[in-house]
């Protein structure tokens, strides 16, 4: 066995940044190498380098293979951690502040301070950039391209803006040039860096990717040369420095192109969106936030640049050597794995007035994906076409074409009332799925194809006829990952059409003219036929059947099935408006929830109060009842000494006196009896 090598110990800052982060995780995914005596080939043995690093307090995602994190550290606390490393590499190549500039310059001259108790040599990286050459005068010659050369790196000359990295290069570059030699500097000046989910070209490839206008801005004329590397091509060069060490102690960091903004932005978008652009001037760039002030100097940087030491001293094993133009398919494909901006592509189908418009603009919006509504994809093709005809600037084949295909599509609709031809229909939509948007975010295509034959001609593969036949047939890639079959009862189908408005049944094609032979049709296709449902069953996308029911006419079930099944959006956050909306939306809907749930207590506390005001009255009564009996009782008491005097006195008397009245008959009946019983009296 080879001889074992000590895996080296790496410090980088802000390790949770784009740069950084990414030459964290390369770093970290190098293998120590030996050469068996059996076996010629190497074979990976360790890590090379065990990575530590700094993050920002409010740091989220670290990157992977880090050995360990840092975060909110003091100086005092910094120096042991860079005193174990073997290489101290800081980083600020994007978007440094003067805080970081400091940083640096505190880590040298810490770094100097203990080199007298070094037990080993260490290294010094500064990962800088080549703003610092932007205002670097071009050499005076005849030819067309006037690069400047690396080696001329002493008389470059920085952008304003970069002056205090351009003085932190060239403390670094002092480093071990005198007598003690323990502690040595190197400088890469890198050049603007992209992939891996890209940073500062990260508008241009988001702008594409959404396509929401169908031309990409660039801001100023985008004649200027950008020097570029990809980033994981700097990180590469980084190993090779630790491993190599070059005599020349600057070095540039950039790939072979030589390529203008413009070029590089037309590249991205003819991938990703029309490959139109639209020149727009450099202040709307900051006012419609497309960049800050800092990340548009980055962008907007003018230099040829000549590289040498990457190329004679480093065997690099390139990702992008020939810069993004050459490697833009590539790119995007890293874009959107890295970003996780894959396409959610749903197939809806089922019987007329069952839902699935209604379904699929739900899905439309919640994943924010196209809604393929066959009526608008028909109207918009017919625009277009309409459009080309009469364009002044198209080619007279072009506008003849544009005219044939607009008459054939006119004509077919006049033979079938309105209606499209499927071969003609199922032409549109295929060429409407293979658009760049849909490709981009996806889509909700429903009602068609019907039939197992339209689904093979717009899904399948080109080279399906070739393939073996025992095997899964082919798709291509625009065909949906995820299908429901959404059914409903006749009668419950029969109700729901009956109930609608008749303007929107006439608008919907859903008239009891109409709906009846729809739903017949619907029916007998399921039965006679094999449909586009026996398709996906062989492709394995087996469908998912939903079943509408009657308490759910707002679907909201059926929207809660479907999206369990297809799982949370894979698209861009909110932007900042969005965001904003959506945090305004947030606080109405917190406000609004806190109204009802202080209603809801107050409603419970009144019921409470109520309940036990009810319970009280009803005590209150039973002992009013009560209190009323006795006092009855106590009356009947006190009233019976005096009803039984009357009954022995009084009223033997008034009987007989009013028996006598009413024999003789008075005229003046009362005084008679007063008279009587005073005689009665006497007597």
């Amino acid at each position: 066995m080879g001889d074992k090598k000590r895996c080296k110990r790496i410090f980088l800052n802000d390790v949770d940044k784009y740069s950084s982060k990414h030459i964290a995780e390369y770093l970290s995914s190098c293998g120590v190498k030996e050469v068996d005596e059996d076996d010629d080939e190497p074979q990976p043995h360790e890590p090379a380098f065990q990575v530590v690093g700094t993050v920002s307090s409010s740091s989220g995602e670290k990157p992977s293979g880090l050995h360990e994190h840092y975060s909110s550290l003091s100086r005092e606390e910094l120096l042991p951690r860079l005193l174990e490393c073997d290489v101290v590499v800081y980083n600020i190549s994007e978007n440094a502040n003067q805080d970081d500039i400091e940083d640096v310059t505190w880590a040298i001259t810490a770094l100097q301070g203990e080199m007298e108790n070094f037990r080993s040599k260490k290294t010094f990286i500064l990962v800088s950039t080549v703003l610092t050459w932007a205002m670097t005068k071009r050499p005076e010659t005849d030819e067309a391209e006037k690069l400047i050369a690396e080696d001329e790196f002493r008389k470059r000359r920085p952008h304003p803006s970069f002056k205090h990295h351009n003085n932190t290069e060239k403390q670094v570059l002092k480093l071990g040039t005198g007598k003690k030699k323990k502690l040595k500097g190197y400088v890469v000046a890198a050049g603007i860096q992209y992939g891996k989910g890209e940073n500062l070209f990260h508008y241009f490839f988001k702008v594409s990717w959404l396509s929401e206008f169908s031309e990409v801005p660039i801001f100023g004329e985008g004649t200027n040369f950008i020097p570029t590397i990809h980033v994981l091509d700097l990180a590469k060069v980084i190993q090779s420095l630790i491993e190599v060490k070059p005599k020349s102690r600057y070095i540039l960091a950039i790939d072979d192109s030589k390529t203008k903004l413009r070029d590089i932005v037309q590249a991205v978008s003819k991938v990703l969106g029309t490959g139109k652009l639209c020149q727009l001037q450099e202040k709307e760039a900051i006012s419609t936030k497309a960049f800050k002030q800092e990340e548009l100097e980055y962008v907007s940087i003018d230099l040829r640049l000549d590289a040498f030491v990457v190329k004679d001293a480093f065997n690099l094993n390139w990702s992008a050597e020939n810069g993004m133009i050459e490697n833009v398919e590539a790119l995007v494909e890293e874009y959107r794995h890295t970003r996780k901006l894959l396409p959610i592509r749903i197939f809806l189908t089922g019987p007329p007035a069952v839902g699935k418009g209604g379904v699929a603009r739900k899905l439309s919006e919640h994943y924010r994906i196209h809604h393929i509504n066959i009526r608008d994809v028909v109207e918009e093709k017919m625009a277009h076409l309409k459009e080309t005809s009469a364009r002044i600037d198209a080619d007279i084949s072009q506008q003849e074409t544009a005219q044939d295909e607009l008459e054939t599509i006119k004509e077919s609709m006049e033979k079938n009332a309105g209606r499209l031809e499927d071969d003609l229909l199922l032409e549109i939509l295929t060429e409407k799925l293979n658009s760049k948007p849909c490709r981009n975010q996806g889509y909700v295509l429903h009602s068609f194809p019907r039939t197992f034959e339209q689904a093979s001609q717009m899904f399948s593969a080109e080279d399906a006829d070739i393939q073996d036949p025992s095997a899964t047939p082919a798709c291509n890639s625009i065909t949906p990952e995820y299908v429901f079959a959404l059914d409903a009862s006749d009668e419950f189908l029969t109700k729901k059409v009956q109930d609608l408005p008749e303007s929107e049944a006439q608008k919907r094609g859903l008239t009891q003219e109409e709906f009846i032979p729809r739903l017949v049709r619907f029916r007998q296709l399921g039965r006679a036929l094999e449909t586009a449902l026996d398709y996906f069953d062989e492709l394995e996308i087996y469908p998912t059947y939903l079943e509408v029911k009657d308490d759910d006419l707002e679907l909201t079930q059926i929207m809660t099935h479907i999206t369990e099944a297809v799982g949370a959006p894979k698209k861009y956050g909110l932007n900042t408006e969005e965001l904003e909306e959506e945090e305004r939306r947030m606080r109405e809907m917190e406000r609004k929830q806190k109204e009802a749930e202080e209603a809801a207590e107050r409603k419970r506390r009144k019921e409470a109060l109520l309940a036990e005001m009810a319970a009280e009255y009803e005590v209150w009564q039973e002992n009013l009842a009560e209190v009323e009996r006795q006092e009855h009782e106590v009356l009947e008491a006190k009233a019976l000494p005096l009803r039984n005097y009357l009954m022995t006195y009084v009223m033997p008397a008034l009987s007989e006196a009013l028996q006598e009245c009413s024999k003789i008959k008075p005229n003046d009946p009362v005084s008679f009896l007063a008279e009587y019983l005073l005689r009665m009296d006497k007597a």
